[in-house]
């Protein structure tokens, strides 16, 4: 029996006309030709994508706007959190 699923992938970073791309949960990491992708898709890009038996189907990819809006809440968060604890000044050895 085949299964479906629908996980969230994160392009990393654009080598050419390659790209690189990280499934939300487990890190997995796969190599896609940008062509492939949704138009406009860029480094920071989430794209939805439904599998079949663990294979994606990069065809019907679709943007996820909000999951990309709040990944970048999530980011600017922890900056924040980040300076709060930084006292400041030189760092000395």
């Amino acid at each position: 029996m085949s299964r479906r699923a629908e996980h969230l992938w994160v392009v990393d970073r654009v080598e050419g006309s390659i790209a690189v791309l990280i499934r939300d949960g487990d890190e997995r990491t796969e190599d896609v030709a940008v062509r492939a992708l949704p138009a406009g898709s860029r480094e920071g890009s989430v794209l939805r994508v439904p599998e079949l038996d663990g294979r994606p189907d990069w065809t019907t990819a679709v943007p996820d706007e909000d999951a990309r809006r709040a990944r970048l809440r999530e980011a600017e968060e922890a900056l924040r959190r980040l300076r709060r604890r930084d006292p400041g000044g030189d760092v000395k050895l």
